[in-house]
């Protein structure tokens, strides 16, 4: 199994995400960050999905209550006062480690070979073990990561929610030299689960089903109040899939820079991608030559294109493996 390191915020669609790492990967930590919901609140709730998926195995670190430079900016609005509303959960039993996130990532990086980190919130934890030792730049084997845009954002209408909450530490990751698959929003979008689908969870029968369809109804129901979408988009579940089965998403690389100082734009994923401008739409993008017309060299690779039926058909596996 491939080593992975979860940074999240959950957050009903990194509930997604862990739901399936856990069963796919070999989940070295859970690292916390503000985001979706204050520090402690995201902390609880790693622990909740632990407990439901009764992996209390998988050690939880705290990491930072908020970006590098900037306030918190949450999002209760989707996920509720607690980041996780919905499912009635109790009171985890487990604990989180008295270790910071940081250091964890550090330490995990600089002694275990080949760990790919799946950052699902904003970056400022990867930022700052990156700050801290900046010889894991060169150990880190990839981030996936679910933030950013190759077109438009959701909290600006030019920036993504991950990123513009922490702008500077998404730079700092961005320009490491590590490798950077970004799944964003014009990928995520393709993701969106529906009553259909929360009904094929419960069919399921196991706990992880029905959780995952109380997960689910929560988040079509918030997101129908806060915008005209009529489904839910598990947008942190692509980041994660996207290790777990490479073929599922179809990506390209691109140079993508994080605009800082834009009155309008600050958080925006500024991605060029002037050598996809082919006029066969039917091109195959990874024949391409992965250098600009013009510009610098890429430094990520951006999700383009998920295979949902096939995401779908992994997950519902996924839950049917949990008893």
């Amino acid at each position: 199994m491939k080593k992975v390191i979860l940074d999240c915020d959950p957050g009903h669609d990194d509930a997604i995400g862990i739901l399936l790492a856990l069963q796919h990967l070999a989940v070295l930590g859970i690292t916390t960050i503000g985001g979706n919901c204050t520090l402690e609140n995201v902390t609880r709730n790693a622990l909740k999905v632990l407990e439901v998926l009764e992996r209390p195995d998988v050690p939880v670190y705290a990491g930072h209550a908020g970006p590098l430079v900037a306030p918190l900016v949450t999002a209760p609005m989707f996920h509720g006062k607690t980041g996780l509303d919905g499912p009635v959960l109790p009171e985890p039993h487990i604990k989180a480690q008295k270790e910071h996130a940081v250091d964890f990532i550090v330490d995990t990086i600089m002694h275990t070979d080949d760990v790919t980190i799946i950052a699902t919130g904003p970056l400022t934890n990867i930022a700052s073990a990156l700050n801290r030792e900046p010889r894991i730049a060169g150990r880190i084997k990839e981030i996936s990561i679910m933030g950013g845009s190759v077109t438009f954002g959701n909290w600006t209408p030019a920036a993504e929610f991950n990123i513009f909450v922490d702008p500077e530490a998404a730079y700092k990751v961005f320009n490491s030299g590590v490798h950077i698959k970004m799944s964003g929003l014009n990928l995520t979008r393709q993701c969106c689960f529906t009553h259909e689908h929360v009904r094929k969870f419960r069919e399921i029968g196991t706990k992880a089903g029905v959780f995952a369809a109380e997960l689910t109804e929560f988040f079509i129901g918030t997101t129908k109040q806060c915008t005209s979408q009529q489904g839910a988009v598990m947008h942190d579940a692509c980041a994660a899939a996207w290790i777990i089965d490479p073929s599922l998403i179809r990506g390209a690389e691109m140079r993508i820079d994080i605009e800082l100082k834009g009155e309008y734009t600050r958080g925006m994923t500024v991605c060029d991608y002037r050598h996809l401008s082919f006029p066969d739409p039917a091109v195959d993008l990874n024949r391409i030559p992965a250098m600009p017309v013009c510009g610098k060299k890429p430094n990520a690779e951006a999700g383009l294109e998920l295979d949902f039926p096939r995401f779908m058909d992994l997950l519902y596996k996924t839950l049917a493996r949990y008893n």
